[in-house]
Parts: structure tokens; C-alpha cells; sequence
């Protein structure tokens, strides 16, 4: 788990798509994340309610 929180971390500091100002604020979350048993499937719960919300624009803007 910790092993592929620090892939998504190394990810995210790389990233062109995600904004300068966003990125310490996920990668801080990862940390705390990182040291909990549980965090990679709470890290998919968050997502999937994510984009439960921001599908809807997606499929109106035609891009899913």
C-alpha cells in the first residue's frame, strides 16, 4: 500500500493536468493515507463519489 501511495504521489508531482495549488494539498492527504490500513479503498471511495459528480458535466460536454 505504501509502496503505491508514493507511485500516485511521484504521479501527482508530475502531472501537467493538475493544478501547482492543488497538488500539496492531495499529496498531503496521501501522506496521512499512507499510514492507514484502510486508505487505498477509502481512496477509491472518494473517487468513485468524485466523479459521480462530475460525470453528469463530462457526458453534457460529450466527452464520456
Amino acid at each position: 500500500m505504501k509502496q503505491k501511495i508514493e507511485e500516485a504521489i511521484k504521479h501527482i508531482e508530475e502531472s501537467k493536468t493538475i493544478a501547482e495549488g492543488t497538488k500539496p494539498l492531495v499529496i498531503e492527504k496521501l501522506e496521512e493515507w499512507k499510514e492507514e490500513k484502510g486508505a487505498i479503498s477509502d481512496v477509491a471511495v472518494r473517487l468513485e463519489k468524485w466523479w459521480a459528480e462530475i460525470e453528469p458535466i463530462f457526458a453534457e460536454l460529450g466527452w464520456v
